[in-house]
């Protein structure tokens, strides 16, 4: 998984789970649906209202404002964005009575701003939200949290200095299906963790960012230079605006959009900290646009073993050509079991590890059958004598549990209920800039071990690279 889709682009996409590889997909053999989470309770009175305002009215702009209203007791006051279609559509779809600007510091001065949602490309992400910090304004800040490492740690100072409640805008924290992977982990269900399998891979030309740009894309609609920022000063160009993702100067790359969920979730369920090697392989294959990113890239992380879990290896993979259709796949791989995440249901298979029967010993692939006749009966008798039979012989079938989620179910959602509990409260969210830059670090790190072509070594608990 994952960036965390819309549930409309849920409908477009599948989900597939690997099985044990010598069993067809197990039927579960129980179903249960999670419980969801206590709805969120109403606005005491008009002083506990929260206005927000919203800076980058692109697709998870709207996705994320049109998702945050619907948290009772909040409200949307403005918004800014540096295309003027894009300013008259929130209007649109908002009301008029939403003010919109260009210039998002002018939303930083009003005093009736409770809470900004940072929605904007990656290179914007960290002086927004240092500049909202600042002006004493709660931030939901899209992932990653920054576009290099080394902007981490001045994000995390400026948080613990203001105190402000700072939450990262990858929802798997949030989630009740993680929820779940995270306490069936701990309760031993798939025994000893050994090692995570992620994939997230697209087909379609849109999922590969390839968006549309509106007739109207000019100059004299879209404030050119402040979409720049600090990036590279060059003429003026619509597909970079509206395709920014395809770009090394405004954006992360495959890694640094998807591999962040995949990361929240890994971290979320384990507790650990992060990797302490990355490495990653990939390249540019179809999606040859003039996009200067990859459009397939495959990264493994080695997790060192801690207080809070073993040692294990993670494989990731995101794939922009995959022929055989969108696929997600998400497993935790136990000595005892496997609990495989998709959208919206887990499945808990346990098989365990095989003790091979008398019969595949002494008859099956295995050396014995090589051995002189001499040996094979010398090595039958004495192997019978020590493994006396004590259960009929053949594999059990795998226990299956299946878990999914209520009809409706919206872990974005969930994860708004808990930044605007935290503004209310004044506490700080489970996704902070701590947690945030431990998901994103390992995701920038293999886009950096990508283009350098070496392994990179990383520290979890400084968040520092270490090599």
């Amino acid at each position: 998984m994952i960036s965390p889709p819309s549930m409309s682009r849920r409908t477009a996409l599948k989900s597939v789970a690997a099985a044990a590889p010598i069993l067809a997909t197990p039927i579960a053999d129980q179903v249960f649906e999670l419980k969801p989470r206590e709805a969120p309770r109403p606005p005491a009175g008009a002083n506990d209202r929260i206005r927000i305002a919203t800076i980058g009215m692109g697709i998870i702009g709207f996705e994320d404002t049109e998702t945050a209203l619907k948290v009772p007791g909040v409200e949307l006051v403005a918004v800014a964005d540096i295309y003027e279609g894009r300013r008259i559509h929130a209007q649109e779809v908002f009301g008029t009575h939403v003010k919109t600007y260009v210039d998002y510091r002018e939303i930083l001065g009003r005093d009736d701003v409770d809470a900004v949602l940072v929605c904007t490309p990656d290179h914007w992400h960290q002086t927004m939200a240092l500049d909202a910090m600042k002006a004493g304004k709660a931030v939901y800040c899209e992932k990653p949290m920054v576009r290099e490492v080394g902007e981490g740690p001045g994000l995390i100072r400026m948080q613990d200095q203001t105190q402000a409640v700072l939450q990262v805008g990858s929802q798997y924290a949030s989630s009740i299906l993680y929820d779940k992977a995270k306490e069936l982990v701990a309760s031993g269900a798939i025994g000893k963790l050994n090692s995570i399998e992620a994939r997230y891979n697209r087909n379609s030309d849109i999922g590969a960012w390839q968006y549309s740009i509106p007739l109207d894309a000019s100059p004299q609609t879209i404030d050119w230079d402040r979409f720049l920022g600090s990036a590279p000063k060059r003429p003026f160009d619509a597909t970079r605006v509206f395709r920014w993702r395809n770009y090394w100067d405004y954006g992360t790359a495959v890694a640094g959009d998807l591999y962040v969920h995949l990361f929240t979730g890994i971290h979320h369920v384990t507790g650990a900290l992060g990797p302490n090697q990355v490495a990653a392989m990939g390249g540019l294959r179809y999606w040859d646009d003039g996009r200067d990113v990859y459009d397939i890239i495959m990264g493994l992380f080695d997790y060192p073993e801690t207080d809070r879990h073993p040692s294990f290896t993670v494989a990731l993979q995101s794939n922009f050509e995959d022929g055989g259709g969108d696929q997600a796949l998400f497993r935790f791989v136990g000595s005892d079991g496997v609990i495989t995440v998709s959208w919206t249901e887990l499945t808990l298979t346990k098989v365990g590890i095989v003790k091979a029967s008398a019969q595949q010993v002494l008859k099956g692939y295995n050396s014995v059958r090589t051995f002189s006749n001499e040996q094979q009966k010398a090595f039958a008798e004495k192997y019978l004598a020590d493994h006396p039979p004590s259960a009929p012989s053949g594999s059990k079938p795998p226990v299956v549990e299946k878990y999914v989620v209520p009809r409706g179910y919206n872990e974005r959602l969930d994860h708004f209920v808990h930044f605007f509990t935290c503004v209310r409260e004044k506490r700080r969210p489970y996704e902070d800039a701590v947690f945030g830059l431990r998901a994103a670090g390992p995701a920038l790190l293999a886009n950096t071990a990508y283009r350098e072509n070496r392994q990179i070594g990383w520290d979890p608990v400084t968040m520092t690279v270490s090599g």
